[in-house]
């Protein structure tokens, strides 16, 4: 026995050392396949680097910070478009793109074959549900038709306009004033959102938030809808297996969302169900103007006894949820991008308030001072210079920074582009912006006169200029946004020198939305009525 120990202990001694010199050569063979494998990446795809295992993650996790102009660089350098792909664990495949002409294939020439699809729904229907920013099909298209039959009547035109003008003239000009006599520095973007957020509450349920109360108050449903809105944002740039798994233990941030979700669907879904309450007890909906009371009314069109509501509850919540997303961001991000713009550009501001003093000067009355001035809906209409200032503002920092599309079936691009089933397409508004091929070498520099010829404004392709979508999906909402985003641009630049703080980054933050990531911090300073040119006369306009 005892001669037999020695042979064990050496068998033993040398399989460890096997053991250890096929592990170091499989650990090794590995790395070298990771190497060979991103080399041949490398090589081969013309965009950002597509890591083994991780695929465009990695890429994209380096870059977070300008994660905009990195795609757009990226996109300029290689034509246009580039393949992109999540994680092995992850169905996120498919193109990235600018290209113009395939866009407007995808949006318009073969609508039906590119759909919102799976992965954007999982990303962002616990928020949306089923409203019109996530659904597709026939659920997408009725919401649409009833909208637009609401939106397009003569009530609604005068509704918005007259909310508009009550909230810039009630209480945006006078919570500005408040700030000018405190001598307060205040960030544009938080005040800016306050208006649209009670503007756009207003409109879809007929109630006032209160957000521009002098106060400033925190308003607990829009406070839940921002954070609702940024948490689901997250699970772009994380693998899904990764967040489906702390949604399904409830912990993290899908904890967090959970929680923010559910203060939002309730305080709507009471909403609704108050208003069908209010709506039955009076017996008609003549003096209301909200969308929401105005969708409740709508019967379904197939059945023939107009018995039975176009809409459950459900249903309204979410049309009701989208359609505040779609009025409250954009516009105030749009102007907070706007008024940046314009005091990096001294010379467009200028523009801009001589065209206002020329249309005020064909009033056939004066006002006492500038603070009683009130824009006309054919005043607005008339300001071309700032038309075209908001328009080439939009160009530059689109509202929506990017879309997605799935492929129902395989296909091919007008620019020979291979798409299979269930690819994804993401087209992107800030880096066609800032295309030279689209837009010429000059397209990252603000230039309003873009937009202008022979004193009028002009009208680009919706599919080189995708701020408000294009095809089928082409917001219905476009002429009321310039409207507000005109009111709120001239009744503030009428009255104040809007001043930017010196030293703050101006840069956009990563989300469905592109606002700036540090807001905007302003000094208004008042204008002197006479530098103006403003005149006074004994009969005032009404």
């Amino acid at each position: 026995m005892k001669s037999k120990e020695p042979m064990i202990s050496i068998l033993e001694y040398w399989s460890v050392i096997l053991l250890n010199v096929r592990l170091s050569h499989f650990v090794l063979a590995l790395i070298l396949l990771f190497i060979v494998r991103a080399l041949t990446q490398r090589l081969t795809n013309k965009g950002p680097m597509i890591w083994p295992l991780m695929g465009i993650i990695p890429s994209v996790l380096l870059n977070i910070n300008d994660a905009f102009n990195y795609f757009a660089e990226a996109l300029n350098q290689c034509g246009g478009t580039f393949a992109i792909r999540a994680t092995c664990m992850d169905r996120f495949c498919g193109i990235m793109t600018v290209d113009t002409s395939s866009i407007e294939y995808i949006l318009k020439t073969n609508f039906v074959n590119y759909h919102k699809g799976e992965a954007f729904i999982d990303l962002f229907s616990d928020v949306f549900g089923n409203g019109f920013f996530v659904a597709d099909g026939e659920t997408w298209k009725e919401q649409r038709l009833a909208l637009t039959s609401v939106m397009h009547t003569s009530w609604f035109v005068e509704s918005s306009h007259s909310v508009i003008q009550d909230l810039v003239h009630q209480k945006l000009l006078r919570l500005i004033n408040k700030l000018v006599k405190l001598n307060t520095v205040t960030d544009l973007q938080g005040l800016l959102l306050r208006f649209t957020s009670d503007n756009i509450y207003i409109t879809t349920f007929g109630i006032d938030p209160g957000c521009l109360s002098i106060e400033l108050p925190d308003v607990p449903f829009v406070t839940a809808f921002e954070r609702a809105a940024d948490l689901s944002y997250y699970r772009v740039f994380t693998p899904t297996f990764i967040w489906k798994t702390l949604k399904f233990f409830s912990v993290g941030p899908e904890k967090k969302l959970k929680e923010a979700v559910g203060i939002v669907h309730k305080s709507v879904s009471e909403i609704v169900k108050n208003r069908k309450i209010d709506l039955h007890k009076s017996g008609s909906v003549n003096d209301r103007s909200d969308v929401l009371s105005r969708l409740i009314i709508m019967k379904d069109p197939e059945d023939k006894q107009n018995l039975n509501d176009r809409f459950s509850d459900d249903m309204l919540r979410d049309l009701c949820l989208s359609f505040i997303l779609a009025g409250r961001d954009t516009t105030s991000v749009a102007l907070v991008w706007f008024f940046w713009l314009i005091n990096e550009h001294p010379h467009v501001e200028n523009l801009i308030l001589n065209e206002i003093k020329v249309i005020l000067s064909h009033r056939k009355c004066g006002m006492e001072n500038i603070n009683e001035i009130v824009f006309t809906a054919d005043e607005l209409k008339k300001m071309v210079h700032l038309e075209a200032a908001l328009s080439e503002t939009l160009r530059l920092y689109p509202s929506v920074p990017h879309d997605i599309k799935e492929a129902r079936e395989d296909d091919v691009l007008p620019n020979g582009t291979a798409v299979k089933k269930k690819d994804l397409i993401v087209y992107s508004m800030y880096s066609i912006g800032r295309t030279e091929a689209i837009w010429g070498k000059d397209c990252r520099e603000f230039k309003p006169e873009r937009w202008i010829k022979n004193g009028k404004s002009v009208v680009e392709s919706q599919f080189k200029f995708l701020a408000f979508n294009g095809g089928p999906r082409l917001c219905v909402g476009k002429q009321f946004a310039y409207i507000q985003m005109k009111m709120v641009a001239a009744s503030i630049l009428l009255r104040y020198s809007v001043k930017v703080v010196e030293g703050q980054a101006v840069v956009p933050k990563v989300k469905t939305t592109l606002y700036m990531k540090n807001g905007l911090l302003v000094n208004f300073k008042p204008r002197l009525e006479h530098s103006f040119g403003s005149t006074t006369h004994k009969k005032p306009c009404n």
